[in-house]
């Protein structure tokens, strides 16, 4: 029979239209979402990184520029480089905050260049750049990479751009881990266009732009003085004047402006405009508008708002520009009674959410673009303030008269401190209804609107109906609730006796009439908050493996498209009302546009909704649901929101705080706010920081609550939504006063119900005793009835599986309501402590599901499904509780009409009633296997060492203990591997109990002591499968087999082809690719037949034209373009790393435009069925998430196939490669836990930091290493019936022994990037420190100085014994000459999962093999070897080599060449490449098949214990192990970095022409220059050399013939030159920096008796350089700026050249000219060369120039 829950999923979807309070469907149960304690305002660690890496075309002559980069008010300057244009640095910053997020992004990140900056001059600004660091942090991966910074002048708008500066911009917070792109030649970044620091979708030619904000008034502001001073002068003088004196002040991209003051005015009016100059689009978006009270000696915020500019702007190409108002804003703070010192100051500022209303503001926001060219413009960016005319009294909207109703039905859960005194509650709404403000009456209201009060009196009472006219004198506004002394309800908790009588509230306020936009706000909401419900539903059927996820989508994306085409008939509706701004036209055209979209969108995904793409389409539909919730802010306020406060003793205690939206009336279902005229739970919270941590958990009261807020004229409506069944209380009675509202409800009418509570259990608790577990027990709240479970032992996961029946709850109102809407209940799960009061350990809410009196109990609805409840701990998850809640109506027969309770009847538990039969899962008898391996890390126990540890495993009350480990310091492994026992647990696999790991120590006299424990709560991944399902025995996880893929596999990489025409992909792989082997694994899938079948299925087979020889290969490889000769002798390590790392880029490159295509193709089609993703070889393991890095991989491999054009055009030299992970190896391989798995043991109470989840690490006190097996006991016959199956093993056949074995580790460690500076000058000095078991290395005499991408090259040998030595420590420590060296990071590696798993991590599989050279093979074993103990291990048939290349395994044929050459050239027969080709492709196989762990370097990130989730930096490195019964492996790999290589440039500067001429005559006036030449390379200005002078040159020409000479280190795979030099006279030591080959020329003009002038330069890199004209003519200013379309030359190739070059200025209007020309001849020797045939200097021997004549 189907699970009923299906059908109902099925059949409900189409019909769920209404779900304004109906729960969408019948039979779930919901679950309210209540969050319950203020995230926002708690400070976080922020982590902002800056690399400067360079600057280019700096605008200034001659200049020696330095880098200020700039956050909020930190500064850090790079070191200064002398005269250039173009400067590099490449010095890494960091900034370390501890704020508020908010505070955080609002922060300004500027960027500056200043030139000539010294110790006595501050220098000169050339140009700056600003971005908030939010617009960081919003970027994918929360950084920017390499991206050029365009600095512009802020004193002088209309310059331009004043040049470029490069940088990688990183935040991080706790938890985030940056990805890095991989470091390392900078090729194609030179683009600066293509690469500039903008966020996505903001254009690069950015406008100036003029924001102006104009401050007209305020109002509202709170009646108190928050300056010392001014009570003092109160006291003394007895001045009681207005004590304000206000003022505004905008903050703006990092500017200030501020309003004039107005003196003592508690309603200012500025009629002031705040002008701020900044470019548009621009980077920063909020702006901060602050009323502050001016004082003399401490200016105050009175609150502050934040513009968003997304929210006031569109981008979009129907879009506008931002504008706003004029409009009020209202203001939130502290609270508005006066106290000396404002304990909630900070909320005025603007942090954290406001308890109060403080003030409300006229403000208009407009913008217009400069068009800089004009000449009358101001140029400097300055603020300026300038007065406005006063705004129109109707500009913002008719006033009209509010009325607040609210009534308190229900007031439980008060927290016992303040039990004892009466409690009551104030309700106000902006300044009206509080206390401290007294009553304002409407009279002098009106007349504060200007105009005569007389007039707009008349004009009110004729608009309204008759009923209203009311006299003035007798208005009340009643604010708050009698106060009234609580009730006990149990220890924790009192509530108020309403019983019958509840309490009202009314309150008359008159506000602008702006509710078109809430309405409209109202109507998205109300489309975003059905979406949000429904997506949870098809999360929950999917988690719940309920049949139909897709139906129920569908339905979801139908009820999108109803929802959104109601907005469009609705929204514009009295488009003619008063006070509409253009920002209220602008969005509706917006909003309109977008839902439109949206219809269309959500049209086209339900029609390609299906079972396999469900998951795909949620994400999308997400998005829909995150575009809704932006269209819903409406950034215009109109009536304020209402705070609730609960008084005790009339002390403020806690608050809530109501949206005035969600409480709108409107005659319209769709417009009404979703809690107007409902009965709503409010929970109640402490205010400011008093709410952070523990304190904010407890609830300070909940109370049951009817709001509703409308028109006075409107208000006939007020009652309807209340439950029925009462009668009206008024004040007593006076003229007019039969319309006011009720004082309080009189319930006559009431329901009596029993509640059952059938609570199973609960797990992953909090863990609140110092053992790691707790005593958890739960409290049932249902109204102002409680009930607690009994309490469960040491467990965090505990089974209670206790029925709790609440009898005689009277519910108040009529039958029919109090089943569609039932009240919440509160579930509150707590520690018990035998001293001291019980500890909160975390809370959920539930709703029952009802049953009337004359319903029938059965299916459907009854009896009630467990389900799962998200237990929270204040923001944070803490555990899940599995529960069923049923309400049942007493009818007039009573009790004995309920339905019966069935317990089941052999347990007998006294008093305590269990889960009744029905509810209760359906069990079965299951058999648990443990596979016991050992225990590592185990830390002390109360000062004392674990000893002789044992292990208890138990689930359902069931359990098996470990064998006892004797002595644990000898031997940590278990003696008996496998023990079993059996266990009924829940048929439904979602319900199955956690299983619990506990270690103890057996001391003497038969004591036991707790070490640690851990709860496994997901067993499903334990569960065997039967074999025809089983990946294959070794593995007893029984990974799911992948979905069946087609292959095609070429060389080593892989694409997957979802729709081909197989003629064209096989003519395109046999032109382009020389690959070896094809493979072909199909499975006949009907309707994909046209792809590529070729062959029966799962047979290698082999293309013909490929069998041909492999020569034939090599002669058509020559045939492309430019490929470079490969020198064998020339290539090292580090040319194979560069290699592969050049490929990584590449893969990541094509896969970022593989995932843009995809999202272009996502938005108009479907992807294809696979997801459309390609796949490299190194496709992942099976059954394991597709890794992002691999998914575009094959862009790149086809673009290599389709010709080559991929980023270089000429091809790379073929090297072999290693495979560079850019994370850990064990994240690429599923953590190694293919058979055996580590537990974290946990003990010790959890933390409770902010977030509790990153605090568990410092509760591991060590490992628990083992697996286990669960099946049904009926599947155990098939099983033994194998004849190699060994009873004692159970499932775990053919593992491992674990007795202790020898083992040579030998760890490589790369090189280290980006680590986090230790010294004060920025920077670090590294050094490497391993820890192995005993074993410690410290490589401090090899420290690097002052480097923080450190290239080690290093490698390690260390002898080491599993299992005692598992735990390999790589840290970098800082070295410091004095006091202790500092660790920057570390991390950690188990090598014991990495020497057991099947996926042989041991010794990385090469990509070829060879004896000699830079790819020798250096695994001991060869691949035949390698390749016949798998066969043999996995009872394989084979390996059969057979002839002509090909060998056999299991069925399948693979080919490959089967010649080797040695170093002596010579060839010979060997079958190792057929067998490396097998090993490469081994996850093929069937049963045994998992990819192999190949050549590789892994890149792990550096983690410092006290700065806890936030990255130190990474590192690259790998470990090998070979064990010591084996053959011994070879010598390490030398790795050790390359030695730069001594070059010496000779440039000959033969003559120059056309030099711009300086100097006047005195005596003729002819125009003359003195010329000389200047050169050096980059980096080494103090070795600057310069020609001779050629005097009084008329035409701008000078001979000269004279050689300057350059020697320098130069490294060729990085492209760079090596400097070692002293930082200052004080460094201790060299530091080595790396800069790219770039040489400078300048012409100057020499002047005898003031500074030489400069004429102009250029700079060539030596890698890329135009090549030299031939004549002077022909050079010209082309070269330069076309440099794109120009031959390019690279001195290292060509060795000697020789031409004519271009010197270049900027003109004043900062256009490039050409100053002059030269005619050079550069010439590159290497050192060994130079030292052989020496050339002089200038003209000197040896080699002399002549003299020019």
């Amino acid at each position: 029979m189907p699970d009923p829950d299906t059908i109902s999923l099925a059949s409900v979807t189409a019909v769920t239209t209404n779900v304004s309070n109906k729960r969408q469907d019948e039979f779930l149960p919901s679950k309210p979402d209540i969050k319950m304690e203020p995230g926002a305002g708690r400070p976080i660690d922020f982590q902002v990184s800056v690399t400067v890496i360079e600057a280019r075309q700096l605008v200034g002559l001659n200049m020696d520029p330095v880098v200020c980069v700039e956050i909020g008010d930190d500064k850090k300057y790079t070191s200064m480089k002398e005269s250039t244009n173009c400067p590099y640095y490449n010095e890494y910053f960091v900034f370390d905050f501890h704020v508020p997020p908010d505070q955080m992004f609002d922060k300004i990140l500027k960027i500056s260049v200043i030139h000539s900056k010294n110790l006595l001059r501050s220098g000169t600004l050339v140009g700056a750049f600003k971005m908030d660091v939010g617009t960081v942090y919003t970027q994918p991966e929360h950084n920017f990479y390499h991206k050029w910074a365009i600095l512009s002048d802020p004193d002088d708008i209309t310059a331009g751009c004043k040049g470029y500066v490069k940088c990688d911009i990183a935040v991080v917070t706790k938890g985030d881990n940056i990805k890095t792109p991989h470091k390392s030649t900078e090729t194609d970044e030179d683009d600066i266009e293509g690469n500039l620091l903008l966020p996505e979708g903001v254009p690069v030619e950015r406008a100036w732009a003029r924001y102006y904000v104009k401050i007209y008034r305020a109002e509202g502001l709170p009646k108190s003085n928050t300056s010392i001073m001014a009570n003092v002068k109160k006291a003394i003088i007895g001045e009681n004047k207005d004590l304000l004196d206000p003022y505004v002040q905008v903050l703006f991209a990092g500017q200030k402006g501020k309003t004039s003051v107005q003196k003592s005015n508690y309603e200012p009016i500025w009629n002031e405009q705040i002008v701020f100059t900044e470019m548009f689009p621009p980077l920063c978006s909020r702006m901060k508008v602050q009323i502050r009270d001016s004082d003399k000696v401490n200016d105050v915020a009175i609150g502050t708002h934040f513009i968003d500019l997304r929210n006031v702007a569109n981008d979009g190409d129907k879009g506008f520009l931002p504008t706003l108002g004029p409009a009020w804003v209202n203001m939130y703070g502290s609270t508005r009674n006066y106290t000396l010192m404002d304990e909630y100051q900070d909320l005025n500022e603007g942090l954290g959410e406001g308890v109060s209303f403080r003030a409300r503001l006229l403000i208009s926001l407009g913008m217009e673009l400069l068009d800089t060219g004009a000449g009358d413009i101001m140029t400097s960016t300055e603020v300026q303030v300038e007065g406005v005319p006063k705004i129109a009294e109707n500009a913002t909207g008719k006033v009209e008269e509010f009325l607040l109703f609210g009534s308190f039905l229900e007031a439980t859960m008060i927290d016992r401190k303040i039990g004892d005194k009466p409690i009551n509650f104030e309700v106000t709404i902006g300044y009206y209804g509080s206390e401290s403000d007294g009553p304002i009456k409407p009279k002098s209201r009106r007349k504060k609107k200007g105009g005569d009060s007389d007039e707009e009196e008349t004009d009110l009472i004729q608009g309204s109906s008759d009923e209203e006219v009311e006299d003035d004198g007798d208005l009340v506004s009643v604010a708050t609730t009698p106060p009234m002394k609580p009730l006990i309800t149990d220890r924790n908790y009192f509530h108020l006796p309403y019983f019958e009588r509840k309490p009202c509230i009314y309150i008359k306020s008159w506000w602008q009439d702006q509710r078109r936009r809430l309405y409209n706000s109202n109507i998205i909401d109300n489309i975003a908050d059905k979406l949000e419900e429904g997506l949870n539903d098809v999360q929950e059927v999917i988690k719940t493996e309920k049949a139909y996820p897709e139906r129920r989508l569908r339905g979801v994306l139908e009820e999108l498209g109803n929802g959104c085409s109601q907005f469009l008939n609705l929204a514009n509706k009295d488009q003619n009302q008063a006070g509409k701004t253009k920002l209220d036209r602008e969005r509706l055209k917006f909003c309109m546009r977008e839902l439109e979209s949206m219809i269309q969108q959500a049209k086209t995904i339900r029609s390609q909704v299906k079972k396999n793409t469900v998951k795909d389409k949620i994400k999308l539909v997400q998005n829909f649901l995150q575009k809704l919730r932006f269209l819903a802010v409406e950034p215009q306020h109109s009536v304020p929101d209402i705070y609730i406060w609960m008084l005790s003793n009339n002390k403020r205690i806690a608050y809530a705080r109501v949206c005035c939206k969600d409480i709108l009336y409107s005659p319209v279902e769709e417009e009404k706010g979703k809690d107007c005229a409902k009965v709503k739970t409010i929970f109640f919270k402490l205010p400011g920081k008093k709410g952070f941590g523990s304190a904010g958990w407890t609830v300070q009261s909940k109370t049951e609550m009817y709001l509703w807020l409308g028109l006075t004229r409107q208000r006939k409506d007020f009652l309807t939504g209340l439950p029925n069944g009462f009668e009206e209380a008024k004040v007593s009675t006076g003229p007019g006063m039969q319309s006011a509202p009720p004082i309080s409800l009189i319930y006559t009418m009431k329901q009596v119900f029993q509640l059952r509570v059938h609570m199973y259990q609960a797990r992953s608790l909090f863990a609140a005793d110092s053992t790691g577990l707790s005593d958890p027990f739960a409290r049932v709240f249902f109204s102002s009835h409680t009930q607690v479970t009994e309490v469960l032992n040491e467990t965090l996961c505990p089974t209670w599986d206790q029925l709790l029946v609440f009898d005689n709850v009277e519910l108040y109102g009529e039958a029919g309501e109090l089943r569609d809407d039932p009240p919440i209940i509160v579930i509150e799960i707590y520690d018990q402590d035998a001293m001291g009061k019980a500890e909160f350990m975390g809370r959920t809410f539930a709703k029952p599901i009802t049953k009337m009196s004359d319903e029938y109990y059965g299916p459907p609805r009854f009896p009630p499904q467990l389900e799962y409840y998200q237990i929270y701990r204040g923001n944070c998850t803490a555990g899940e509780m599995l529960a069923a809640f049923e309400l049942l109506q007493i009818g007039p027969g009573g009790k004995s009409e309920l339905p019966p309770i069935d317990g089941p009847t052999e347990l007998d538990r006294g008093p305590i009633l269990p889960v009744p039969i029905g509810i209760r899962p359906v069990l079965s008898k299951y058999r648990i296997e443990v596979l016991f391996w050992g225990l590592r890390d185990l830390k002390r126990v109360n000062l004392a060492q674990v000893d002789r540890p044992r292990v208890d495993i138990e689930c359902a009350g069931k359990g098996v203990q470990s064998a006892l480990i004797q002595n644990y310091k000898k031997n940590p492994n278990f003696s008996t591997l496998v023990k079993w026992f059996e266990v009924d647990l829940p048929e439904n696999e979602l319900l199955h109990p956690p299983l619990n790991i506990r270690v103890v120590d057996c001391r003497a006299f038969g004591r036991y002591t707790l070490v640690g424990s851990n709860a496994v709560t997901q067993l499903r991944r334990f569960i065997y499968r039967s074999s025809d399902k089983q990946a294959n025995n070794y593995s007893t996880t029984g990974t799911p087999c992948p979905a069946e893929t087609k292959h095609l596999y070429i060389d080593h990489i892989t694409l997957r082809i979802s729709y081909l025409n197989v003629e064209n992909v096989r003519k395109k792989v046999l032109m382009e690719t020389c690959a070896l082997i094809i493979k072909c694994n199909f499975s006949n899938t009907a309707g994909r037949r046209n792809a590529l079948c070729i062959g029966k299925t799962d047979r290698w087979i082999c293309f013909p034209r490929l069998q041909d020889d492999d020569k034939k290969g090599k002669k058509k490889k020559k045939a492309e373009p430019e490929e470079e000769e490969v020198d064998e002798s020339m290539l090292d390590w580090w040319s194979k790393y560069f290699a592969s790392i050049e490929t990584l880029k590449e893969i990541l490159k094509a896969q970022e435009a593989a995932m843009a295509e995809l999202a272009e193709r996502d938005e108009d089609a479907e992807p294809p069925p696979e997801g459309g993703e390609i796949n490299p070889d190194d496709s992942p393991v099976k059954g394991k998430k597709k890794g992002k890095k691999k998914k575009a991989a094959a862009a790149a491999a086809a673009a290599a196939a389709a010709g080559g054009d991929g980023p270089a055009d000429k091809k790379r030299p073929k090297i072999d490669e290693l495979k560079v992970f850019n994370k850990e190896l064990e994240n690429e391989f599923e953590g190694f836990e293919d058979w055996l798995h580590s537990f974290n043991l946990y003990r010790g109470k959890a933390g409770d930091d902010d977030d509790q989840n990153t605090l568990d690490e410092d509760r591991i006190v060590g490992k628990f290493k083992g697996s286990l097996s669960i099946y049904k006991v009926s599947t155990l016959d098939d099983m033994s019936r194998d004849a190699a199956y060994d009873t004692n093993m159970g499932m775990f056949q053919n593992i491992p022994q674990n007795n202790p074995i020898n083992i040579l580790v030998r760890v490589y460690v790369v090189r280290a990037t980006d680590l986090h500076p230790a010294d004060i000058n920025g920077k670090a000095d590294p050094y490497i420190a391993i820890r192995l078991g005993k074993t410690e290395i410290k490589d401090k005499e090899n420290y690097l100085s002052k480097q923080l991408n450190p290239v080690f090259g290093k490698s390690f040998d260390i002898e080491a014994t599993f299992p005692m030595d598992s735990t390999l420590t790589v840290s970098i420590y800082d070295w410091d000459l004095v006091g202790t060296d500092d660790l920057i990071g570390e991390t950690k590696l188990d090598l014991e999962n990495r020497y057991y798993t099947k996926h042989r991590a041991t010794c990385g599989i090469a990509s070829n093999y060879s004896l000699y050279g830079y790819n020798v093979w250096r695994d001991p074993m060869k691949p035949t070897q390698i390749l016949s103990k798998l066969c043999k291990d996995g009872k394989l048939d084979g390996p059969h080599f057979g002839p002509g290349g090909r060998v056999k395994v299991a069925n399948r044929v693979y080919f490959g060449p089967t010649e080797i050459e040695d170093e002596n050239g010579l060839k010979k027969q060997t079958d190792e490449h057929l067998a490396l080709t097998v090993l490469k492709h081994w996850e093929d196989m069937p049963r045994v098949g998992c990819k192999l762990v190949p050549e590789h370097v892994e890149t792990r990130p550096l983690l410092n214990p006290n700065k806890p989730g936030i990255e130190q930096g990474r590192i690259e490195m790998w470990v090998d192990m070979y064990p010591k019964d084996m053959a011994a492996p070879g010598p390490a790999l030398d790795i050790a970095p390359r030695k730069p290589k001594k070059f010496e440039l000779r440039v000959i500067i033969w003559n120059t022409d056309e030099v711009v001429l300086e100097d006047d005559d005195i005596f003729t006036g002819e125009k003359s220059s003195d010329i000389f030449v200047r050169g050096w390379l980059k980096g080494q200005q103090e070795d600057k050399q310069d020609t001779d002078v050629h005097y009084h040159s008329l035409t701008g020409e000078g001979n000269f013939n004279w050689r300057f000479v350059y020697p320098f280190d130069y490294l060729l795979a990085e492209e760079k030159i090596v400097i070692s030099k002293k930082e200052s006279m004080f460094a201790w030591d060299e530091t080595e920096y790396k800069i790219p080959p770039r040489l400078n020329i300048q012409v100057w003009d020499a002047d005898h008796f003031s500074a030489d002038d400069f004429l102009g330069a250029i700079e060539l890199d030596l890698n890329r350089f135009v090549r030299g004209a031939k004549t002077a003519k022909q050079c010209t200013l082309e070269m330069v700026e076309n440099e794109q379309d120009m031959p390019m030359v690279s001195i290292f190739k060509q060795k000697r050249i020789k031409g004519w070059w271009p010197f270049l200025a900027r003109d004043e209007n900062d256009e490039l000219e050409i100053t002059g020309k030269v005619e050079a001849e550069l010439h590159l020797v290497t050192g060994d060369e130079a030292e052989k045939s020496p050339v002089g200097e200038g003209r000197n021997e040896p080699e002399p120039l002549e003299k020019p004549k």
